[in-house]
């Protein structure tokens, strides 16, 4: 049982402002695994008050300080990624393979990341007798998602503390406990009291104090989109800088001269990894319509070949993350069959021997429209819809037909050919034949997947104010 009922603030643990605790339940077993504290408005201002503080030296330290700072973290870090691995596969289900080789190594990545970045980032750049700067933009607000949970903290906070900036950060509430032992390696690596802060609490009332507060300067939030409409409502009225990565309905074009099987295969995989619930999952399949009935038999089989399980042991999939999530996924299974969509694999209901724990069939529908409801919404689950198009022109018009724009991926033979529809694809990332991860690629969507960039350089951006200084002489610019 895991009991973490104190807050990280101005560099102590210390006990909330008014005592309030959350069970977190552990989705693979359904029952209580630890408790919270949830932090309140008085909470929050507590922690931007040593941040604001903590901010007038932090910004002043300089980039061999801070590169010094992040080495020491990775190295504190990796004294803790089994812990990190662990506490995520039972805060969220991730399988042990996943926590371990995806989920925890991506929190020392984006830190490692931000050393590279950091030494040899141009804070300022001469023109004539202008110098352009770039300096820490202030107080930085992070709320966090649980779906991936130490991957969006990392990418965060690795490049807030890059560029001099000081920190407050909200985690999930559903998967705190990897958030709980981030801030327990800050503190170890001895960043400086107030430079990084941890409250936990609910998104009505932390998260809301957060986007809200006049003394955040900036806020960065990953979740839903519905969610990051409201973090924009409420940081709104201080005018704060709005960083948002929110939802997606990604398309992935299977173009004819592709290989179909190996194409079709990797498609359903990369859906059913952390049992969906990935913001950037190539959840609408695009395939030329003449081939559908072989891609329907690829399908069925990729996705009855994933197995799922206890996340403790040697299953590819575990559950989702919680009961609400498991019966949205339900729903939205039975609006697919109701409204006419072919059942190929899965469907609604626990997998055989699991009726303990939030676990969904793989499932896959073939002939799906793109307006019905499973092609248009996000399901944040193992399920994967098949479209078919006539044209290579059709296929774009239907990729591009959504609210969202996160992530898209394209497959063929002809890399010309995949190059030119990846241009016309309306997203913030493209992937082309299952190219590995970039962690230096900007990661972050168009339309109502969001605004800003996080990830590598393109990162540390969301982090600088840019000042002018004019009337610098020439022999001083030069200098």
């Amino acid at each position: 049982m895991r009991d973490y009922l104190k807050f990280y603030i101005g560099g102590k643990w210390v006990e909330p402002a008014q005592p309030k605790t959350l069970e977190v339940i552990n989705p693979a077993t359904e029952t209580v695994c630890g408790h919270i504290s949830l932090g309140s408005a008085a909470d929050v201002d507590r922690a931007v008050k040593a941040a604001r503080e903590a901010f007038k030296t932090f910004s002043q330290t300089s980039r061999e300080e801070r590169i010094g700072l992040l080495e020491r973290i990775v190295a504190e870090y990796e004294k803790r990624r089994e812990d990190i691995a662990k506490a995520i596969t039972e805060e969220m289900g991730a399988p042990v393979w996943l926590a371990q080789r995806a989920q925890a190594a991506m929190g020392a990545a984006h830190f490692t990341t931000a050393i590279q970045v950091l030494k040899t980032y141009k804070f300022e750049e001469n023109r004539g007798t202008t110098v352009i700067a770039k300096e820490p933009i202030g107080v930085c607000g992070f709320i966090t998602p649980w779906n991936w949970p130490v991957n969006q903290i990392a990418c965060k906070v690795a490049p807030a503390l890059a560029t001099g900036c000081t920190i407050v950060l909200k985690p999930s509430e559903i998967a705190p406990f990897s958030g709980q032992i981030f801030a327990e390696i800050l503190d170890a690596a001895g960043v400086p009291p107030g430079v990084f802060n941890l409250v936990n609490g609910d998104g009505q009332t932390a998260g809301a104090a957060i986007s809200s507060h006049p003394g955040v300067d900036m806020v960065s939030f990953t979740g839903s989109t519905r969610a990051g409409i409201e973090v924009a409502k409420n940081a709104a009225p201080t005018v704060k800088r709005v960083c948002q990565e929110l939802g997606g309905k990604s398309p992935n074009i299977v173009l004819e001269d592709a290989d179909m099987t190996a194409a079709v295969t990797d498609g359903v995989r990369a859906v059913m990894t952390n049992s969906g619930q990935s913001c950037n999952a190539p959840t609408r399949m695009l395939v030329p319509q003449k081939t559908m009935d072989a891609v329907i038999g690829i399908a069925k089989a990729a996705a009855e070949a994933t197995t799922v399980g206890d996340p403790n042991g040697n299953a590819q999939i575990g559950p989702v993350v919680s009961e609400v999530q498991w019966k949205k996924v339900q729903g939205l299974i039975q609006k697919g069959i109701d409204e006419g969509a072919t059942l190929v694999a899965g469907g609604t209901g626990k997998p055989e021997g699991l009726e303990k724990g939030y676990y969904v069939k793989p499932t896959v529908f073939a002939n799906v429209t793109n307006t019905m409801t499973i092609a248009r919404e996000e399901i944040f689950g193992p399920v994967l819809s098949i479209l078919g198009y006539g044209t290579i022109d059709e296929a774009v018009e239907i990729a591009n037909d959504t609210e969202y724009g996160l992530a898209a991926y394209v497959s063929g033979s002809d890399l010309a050919k995949i190059r030119e529809v990846a241009s016309r694809l309306r997203a913030g990332q493209v992937s082309l034949n299952g190219a590995p991860m970039d962690l230096m690629a900007p990661f972050g969507g168009y339309k109502t997947s969001g605004n800003g960039r996080e990830w590598g350089d393109h990162a540390f951006a969301e982090f600088l104010e840019t000042k002018a200084i004019l009337g610098v002489t020439s022999q001083i610019a030069a200098e």
